[in-house]
Order: structure tokens, then C-alpha cells, then sequence
């Protein structure tokens, strides 16, 4: 099972952190038709969102967190809102590459398959993945045309390419895009499904579930879940 981590100077308040952090940014576009804007200004806004809260996990001392940006099944939305979707990808890499550079110790991967992503999009994505490789601070997994039964899949697909003839539970989790165990998985917006997350992470995760939009979520809120995630007693299934 995932070890957990031990409070640092900054993450005082808490006695105990998850290893790996999940978190489904999800509200988004209700986050806009609440203010009857464009979904654009929801998928905007969250994305701010996602620097504020990564950067806390970081001074925290969260050692992983996955982010789920954008599903296998987000193809499926309006053109325009994909378009608006990846053109906000390319944004947040431009803007952040001078500020990975400069400030911070974060190591980005993005997790998921490459078919579909423009080439441009995907050489950003290296460019940013390189550039924080040498970085020691937490890793950073952003989930983009990612897909729970599509990463298992994948995993065993490469086990087979290896020769492998009979595959065990530690070959598939070794096989995986992201560390094996996810310890706790947050879901703002309401909503209470795992949405094709981290399937086989997600065996013995802890959940933590708010009403409030991806777009409103606070610090504040983080800090909720991960002191609620404190006081819970796992037992990994004994």
C-alpha cells in the first residue's frame, strides 16, 4: 500500500498527508452557466484553480497528485469546446514554462494517450516535462485524454510486447502511468463517481466529495479534505 507522508515545517497543521493526491476538476461548465458565460470562461477559471492548488500541494509537501484534466470521453463534447479546451493546454504551457523555471520545484508528467493532441500541443508538453525533470519537489500528473480502462489496457499491452505470458497484480501496477496507489481522490461540483479515474489506483483510496465548483475551490477547501482524510482510519480491506 502507498506510504503516507510526514508532516513537514509548511504542512505543521497536519499530522499526516497522502502519498498520492487524485483530484477531478470537475464544475467547470456549470461554473459558467451559473454566470451566464461560455463554457470557455468555466475551463478559464478552473485552470487558475489548478496552479493555486497545485502550488499548495507542493509547499505541503504532497509527494504526488494526479489531476484530471481531460478524458478519452471528453472527445465527445461540442468541437468548440475541445478547440477551447486545448488551445487553454497550450496557454497554461506557455505561461508556465518561465514560471516552472523560475519559481518552484514542481515535476510535471502528463499521463494518457497522444493520439488526437495536435503535434504542437504535444511538443509543449515534452518541453515541460524535460524542463522539471530535475526538479525534486511534488510530481505532478496532469491526466489529459486519459482514461482509467484505457491506462490497465495499455499496461497490459506492454507487458505482452515484453514477453510476458502470465501477468500478476505487481506487473500491471509497475505498468502503469502514475505510481500504483493513490491514497486520497477529491471531487468537487457534487458529483460522486470515480468517472474512469485511476480505476486501478483508486483500490483502497479514500474519497472526499463537496458541492463547491471546481472554479470556487479554495485552499480552504483543500485543506478540509486533507484534515478529514487525517482523521479516517483505513484498514485496506482487513
Amino acid at each position: 500500500m502507498a506510504l503516507l507522508s510526514k508532516k513537514n515545517e509548511a504542512s505543521a497543521e497536519f499530522e499526516i498527508l497522502p502519498e498520492h493526491l487524485g483530484i477531478i476538476m470537475d464544475g467547470n461548465g456549470r461554473w459558467a452557466k451559473k454566470r451566464a458565460l461560455p463554457r470557455s470562461a468555466g475551463h478559464k477559471a478552473g485552470a487558475n484553480v489548478f496552479r493555486t492548488i497545485s502550488k499548495e500541494c507542493e509547499r505541503l509537501g504532497i509527494k504526488y497528485v494526479t489531476f484530471y484534466a481531460f478524458s478519452t470521453e471528453n472527445w465527445k463534447r461540442p468541437k468548440e469546446e475541445v478547440d477551447a479546451l486545448m488551445n487553454l493546454f497550450m496557454d497554461y504551457l506557455l505561461e508556465a514554462k518561465s514560471d516552472m523555471t523560475k519559481a518552484g520545484n514542481s515535476k510535471i508528467k502528463f499521463i494518457g494517450e497522444r493520439e488526437g493532441i495536435s503535434q504542437e500541443l504535444l511538443d509543449l508538453m515534452d518541453e515541460a516535462e524535460e524542463e522539471t525533470a530535475p526538479h525534486t519537489g511534488t510530481t505532478v500528473y496532469l491526466a489529459i485524454n486519459y482514461g482509467g480502462r484505457q491506462e490497465i489496457v495499455s499496461a497490459v499491452n506492454s507487458l505482452i510486447s515484453q514477453g510476458k505470458t502470465q501477468i500478476t497484480e505487481d506487473d500491471i501496477s509497475t505498468n502503469l502511468y502514475t505510481v500504483p496507489e493513490c491514497d486520497l481522490i477529491i471531487r468537487p461540483s457534487g458529483e460522486e463517481r470515480l468517472s474512469n479515474f485511476l480505476l486501478w489506483q483508486a483500490a483502497y483510496s479514500e474519497f472526499w466529495y463537496s458541492d463547491v465548483l471546481w472554479p470556487d475551490f479554495k485552499v480552504e477547501n483543500l485543506h478540509k479534505a486533507l484534515s478529514d482524510f487525517e482523521s479516517r482510519n483505513r484498514r485496506f480491506g482487513g
